[in-house]
């Protein structure tokens, strides 16, 4: 899977210099003997088999910064926790985590992990493409330690000798999704609602509105973000509420997102639409972590596997061949897909998996831009 970055992927490369303010939130590291469990109101917890509280093994020890939501996001960041998981039970790993804070300066990363490093964990995975550079600045200074970002880029385009940059094909699963949007819609109208309106994220909204297109041509798809440049965009699930409601109100019968834990506020407006009114999660089977009012509002998720590369990194630690450069998990290598669970979509299953085959084989090229 080992690839040199697309054009696209060069595009993303300054993305992670947003969102520096002055004030440095207080690093957190969380390992056995720090709990970092949370619980809401909104639904959401996490509070169950932290492994990183009891993990006692003899195999890599594993460093996992956390983006801005950290575990319990029902989505990106629980994704990757799910691949820590299996590398703890499969390859006898321990952990510390770090999570990042919204509107956190630059140095806060750094300092997550140059800790993690001089703890002597590795790998090292800093979890969102806001790491890149944090990761970049880091990692020459620690030669025998290997480091991986979900998501990540080089800012100079001549990838760390010691660094693996992770990405998925986010516009072939969302193309997916969007011909299932399509299909399901009965005003003939959908949505989309991201998280930042930055290159990354506008690969899902170009991959859903063509697949959308290509099986309903005249398909009006409404376009909404909720912050331009602010990273709290994927923590703000009231925004993304405020989004996804005005999209039904003006006619969306199905709105996708692409707004990390701000999705919960998606999917709260749809249960409040009413009846025949759908939503998509992303990353996460999000059906599975959803409340039992809005489970049967939601017709799918574009799974993302963050938790495939999440272990596959630290497998190849483990294994003594680490991972470098860039890393690309798409359709056909299991990095992206579609969900089933609630069978809402078994009656158009075929119909998406003719189009993924003909993805996998390159008769369908997918956009990575609006």
């Amino acid at each position: 899977m080992r690839c040199a970055p697309t054009p696209e992927e060069g595009i993303l490369r300054r993305l992670s210099k947003i969102a520096v303010v002055a004030v440095v939130a207080s690093l957190a590291l969380t390992g056995c003997g720090k709990n970092n469990d949370k619980t809401g109101n909104d639904g959401k917890s996490n509070a169950n088999q932290d492994v990183c509280k009891t993990a006692k093994g003899d195999g890599p020890k594993v460093g996992l910064a956390y983006d801005v939501g950290g575990r319990g996001d029902q989505s990106f960041n629980d994704s990757a926790y799910a691949g820590l998981k299996k590398a703890v039970e499969d390859l006898k790993a321990t952990c510390v985590t770090g999570e990042a804070a919204d509107g956190e300066a630059e140095s806060a990363r750094e300092t997550r992990l140059k800790d993690m490093a001089d703890a002597g964990l590795n790998p090292i995975i800093g979890v969102g493409f806001a790491y890149s550079d944090a990761v970049n600045a880091v990692a020459p200074n620690y030669p025998n330690i290997n480091f991986g970002v979900i998501d990540g880029f080089d800012p100079d385009t001549k990838p760390n000798a010691n660094v693996a940059y992770l990405g998925f094909a986010e516009n072939e699963g969302s193309y997916l999704v969007g011909a299932a949007a399509a299909l399901k819609s009965k005003t003939g109208q959908i949505g989309f609602v991201g998280g930042v309106h930055n290159d990354l994220i506008k690969k899902f909204e170009a991959g859903y509105v063509a697949g959308a297109k290509s099986v309903k041509a005249d398909i009006k798809v409404d376009v909404k973000y909720i912050e331009e440049t602010d990273l709290s965009g994927f923590g703000d699930p009231a925004g993304g509420k405020a989004a996804a409601a005005a999209e039904y109100q003006a006619g969306a019968d199905v709105v996708y997102h692409a707004a990390g834990a701000s999705g919960s506020g998606v999917f709260e407006a749809a249960a409040d639409a009413g009846d025949g009114k759908w939503a998509i999660g992303v990353d996460s089977d999000q059906y599975l972590t959803a409340p039992a009012n809005e489970q049967p509002h939601i017709l799918t998720s574009m799974l993302k596997r963050v938790d495939v590369a999440t272990f596959n990194m630290i497998k190849s630690v483990s294994d003594g061949q680490p991972l470098t450069s860039y890393q690309t998990y798409d359709l056909a290598h299991d990095g992206v897909g579609y969900s089933t669970s609630g069978g809402f979509v078994d009656d158009i299953k075929s119909q998406l998996d003719d189009l993924a085959a003909k993805i996998k084989s390159g008769e369908i090229k997918v956009p990575v831009k609006p």
